[in-house]
């Protein structure tokens, strides 16, 4: 007996077995693409990933599942992760996931490294204590500080010895996730003393400072004494006069850096009275260090003051001064806009 005789059902079972096979293909092939280029379901709106150093790529799944991103796709997900050979590609960093994003996509995303990119504010006038406390504030940030005393932090930097005050520009910086506080602080300090360095290449000749250091100082002191941005060269100008003369600074920000945490609030005639180092009502020329972070501008305005003659200025109590030129015409301004006696 032939063997077609003996399993006469065999191709039918075959064919429909292959037909079978072919359909189920077709339907899970189906629902892959279907899954891979669809937009993912977002049911609270855009999340954001975190990825972390050492996450593999079921971690990252699992993140997406607790986020309410995905559910019920692992092998959707292996097989794209497979198909764009992207799953030991994927790169620590925070990740925006936003409406209309595909699995696909993301998966890019997250290969290409376009992670979400963080920003902080350093502000003019800030002293070293703000500016460790606003880092200190931002939660993307590896925190590396806290517990260090202002040498040590120096020391990490590779400045040991060098004293903290001013050393750090005041910009906006730009970080990912994972990157610590000491790497901005890095950052910034090398865009200062490159700033220091440019600004004082390009000087005013007659300048009586000797240093890109007292040029430092002296920026440090116009960006604390300055209310309105058009007045810091003025101010500057005045600062500079009085040194080439020899006449004591008598800036009252000094004297309040000189004070320190026991500020309150107000300056009273003791303070004045009191010496330290900082005190430019007691001692001649600049104080030792900066006494804040001063921008680019009061930069510029140490570097290029202007000219002129007035020697004294007062508060308008609006952000803006009165300029003098003797000590009378200062004094009538005082009478007017401090002690409101205006003629």
């Amino acid at each position: 007996m032939s063997k077609s005789r003996k399993f006469p059902l065999l191709p039918a079972l075959l064919a429909t077995t292959l037909l079978l096979v072919v359909s189920v293909g077709g339907w899970l092939f189906s629902q892959y693409r279907q899954f891979s280029d669809a937009p993912l379901a977002l049911p609270q709106g855009e999340q954001v990933l975190e990825v972390a150093r050492g996450d593999g790529f079921q971690t990252i799944v699992g993140k997406l599942r607790v986020l309410g991103i995905d559910e019920g796709h692992e092998w959707e997900w292996r097989l794209l992760a497979r198909e764009l050979d992207v799953a030991r590609k994927l790169q620590a960093g925070d990740y925006r996931v936003e409406p209309g994003l595909s699995p696909r996509a993301l998966l890019g995303r997250l290969a290409s490294g376009k992670v979400i990119h963080y920003g902080i504010t350093l502000v003019e006038g800030w002293n070293f204590r703000e500016l460790r406390a606003a880092l200190a504030s931002e939660n993307g940030l590896v925190q590396t500080l806290p517990g260090m005393s202002d040498d040590q932090v120096m020391a990490a930097l590779e400045r040991p010895g060098l004293h903290p005050e001013g050393r750090f520009l005041p910009e906006t910086y730009h970080y990912t996730r994972g990157m610590s506080d000491l790497d901005v602080l890095r950052r910034a300090l090398s865009a200062m003393e490159q700033s220091v360095a440019e600004v004082w290449a390009e000087r005013d000749s007659d300048l009586p400072l000797q240093s890109p250091e007292e040029l430092l100082v002296l920026a440090s002191i116009i960006e604390k004494e300055t209310g309105a941005a058009h007045e810091r060269p003025t101010i500057a100008g005045v600062f500079v006069r009085r040194l080439k003369l020899g006449m004591r600074l008598q800036t009252d920000p000094t004297v309040i850096y000189g004070i320190g945490s026991a500020y309150d609030g107000n300056i009273r005639k003791r303070d004045l009275e009191t010496d330290t180092p900082y005190n430019t009502y007691t001692r001649a020329g600049l104080p030792p260090t900066p006494i804040a972070m001063p921008g680019r501008a009061a930069l510029q305005a140490a570097a290029h003051p202007e000219k002129g003659s007035a020697l004294f200025f007062v508060s308008r109590n609006d952000g803006t001064h009165v300029f003098s030129s003797t000590l009378a015409e200062h004094n009538r301004a005082v009478d007017c806009y401090q002690r409101k006696r205006c003629p």
